[in-house]
């Protein structure tokens, strides 16, 4: 190697641009290595299957990345992106009651999984030192003395022969299939610890043309089960984005899944615990067909506790932690990670020695709430298949549940609880944040009096829809 600094970045989604991103402000060049063709525009690829489906950039996550690569916000939403106000702008029918629509901080920008990604994309390629290589496959880690020095690749076309690719610095950022737990155990690390939390949830996608007059300013609406009923849970949601379109996803845990084809959509998504997304896509057009996925389960590999780790190497996004969808964690999660990447290299200048533990550890911790927050509360459905051996899951506290519901109900009427809810559920809080002293002391009158009352609304029976929004329910 020369003393020019090269990293290679592995997979070029969200996690691997915005992570190319921050490398080339500590190296001379940066190689995104990807397996796909990536398309010059907003177009769908073949390896990002669940593109198809309903997709939340949490305000937590837009933050951040526009911390990372600022005006991201700003150019999704001139491409026809929406600016969802939460909960303002949202109908959403929890485990616990309708949602009261009060004014907040917290928000989430809404559209297509592949304008996401293109302007991202596009943003991150425009500085000249980051090359992407597409149309690659991965054959292997290059590694010497205990560290990973480059990856070795070949063009999917058959076009030429393996070659191989030097870096002082590789991260994995290519997804759930990823290969790092079986590279490091090449390089002959102990087996990692793996915890998996599998609700069965299937899910299935459409888009809509919104009825004349919805295109702009309307709400999500959201169906939720009530995941402590001891029934599989099924889910229906409508989330506007650009284009004048609705992209609607419904959703059910093992022994209570979707069924395929266009009939058997419409009657799920009326079917589930309230009929308001089966009564608004009656009048609307659909404009693709069904598409369904089965890649939901949640799984965290912690890499964080392996030892030796190798210098040169980090494993970020999916490829670490991946997160039932329907919590809509798993871009904000990634960017968290790749902030935690930022904070290691400012910290030590750089590429410095156990740049690469110190990542790894960092990154653990960022995505360690959403962890709890999604696996928590799928453990609650029948069939649940789970391998965890953290004790906040296999032996759950009681009163810690309890709290949790209590929290949740006031969150309906409280505009207080409501406001710190949305702040950790949009991963702009830490958990911590739900026990401030102004959200107990809401909890405990709720706990000690009736729902709503001076500081809170009653919690209605029926959707808060306003009057122009009622007026797209079909019959």
């Amino acid at each position: 190697m020369t003393d020019s600094k090269r990293a290679v970045v592995l997979g070029a989604g969200l996690a691997g641009m915005l992570t190319a991103h921050v490398l080339a402000g500590h190296v001379d060049s940066v190689t995104v290595l990807e397996r796909d063709t990536v398309p010059d525009g907003p177009y769908l690829r073949k390896g990002l299957p669940q593109a198809r489906h309903a997709h939340l950039l949490m305000s937590g996550g837009a933050r951040t990345i526009d911390g990372l690569l600022p005006g991201t916000t700003d150019r999704l939403l001139a491409a026809g992106a929406h600016r969802i106000g939460l909960p303002a702008d949202v109908v959403s029918l929890t485990a616990y009651g309708w949602q009261q629509r009060f004014p907040g901080a917290e928000f989430m920008i809404t559209c297509s999984r592949e304008l996401l990604d293109w302007t991202v994309r596009d943003a991150v390629l425009r500085d000249p030192r980051i090359t992407l290589l597409d149309g690659v496959d991965l054959l292997g880690p290059l590694s010497a003395a205990g560290r990973v020095t480059g990856v070795a690749l070949q063009p999917r076309d058959g076009s030429a022969g393996p070659t191989e690719l030097a870096a002082d610095f590789v991260v994995d950022c290519t997804g759930r299939g990823s290969p790092a737990k079986k590279w490091l155990a090449e390089l002959g690390l102990p087996p990692v610890r793996e915890e998996t939390v599998d609700s069965g949830l299937r899910y299935s996608s459409r888009i809509f043309r919104a009825p004349v007059g919805a295109e702009r300013d309307f709400p999500v609406v959201s169906v939720y089960p009530d995941h402590r009923s001891g029934r599989p849970g099924q889910s229906a949601v409508l989330v506007p984005i650009e284009g004048g379109r609705w992209i609607v996803t419904v959703s059910g845990t093992r022994g209570a899944e979707p069924p395929g084809g266009e009939e058997g959509f419409a009657a799920f998504a009326g079917a589930v615990r309230h009929p308001i997304v089966g009564r608004l896509i009656a009048s609307a057009e659909p404009v693709t067909e069904v598409q369904g996925s089965r890649s939901t389960h949640n799984r965290r590999l912690h890499y964080e506790q392996l030892t030796p780790w190798p210098e040169g190497f980090a494993v970020l996004g999916d490829a670490l932690a991946a997160f039932n969808p329907v919590y809509g964690h798993g871009m904000s999660c990634a960017a968290h990670g790749v902030l935690a990447l930022d904070g290691e290299l400012r910290r030590l200048g750089g590429l410095a020695p156990q740049l690469a533990r110190r990542v790894q550890r960092a990154v653990s911790a960022a995505i360690d709430d959403a962890w709890i927050l999604a696996t928590t509360q799928d453990l609650g459905y029948p069939g649940c298949r789970a391998e965890v051996t953290d004790a906040r899951l296999a032996n759950p506290s009681p009163a810690g549940r309890q709290f949790a519901d209590l929290v949740s109900t006031a969150a309906l009427s409280q505009p207080v609880v409501a406001a710190a809810t949305m702040e950790v559920t949009t991963l702009s809080a830490p958990l911590t944040r739900l026990r401030a002293p102004e959200v107990l002391a809401a909890v405990q009158r709720l706990a000690t009096g009736p729902v709503g009352g001076p500081a809170g609304r009653p919690v209605s029976a029926e959707p808060p829809l306003r009057k122009e929004e009622s007026a797209f329910l079909g019959r």
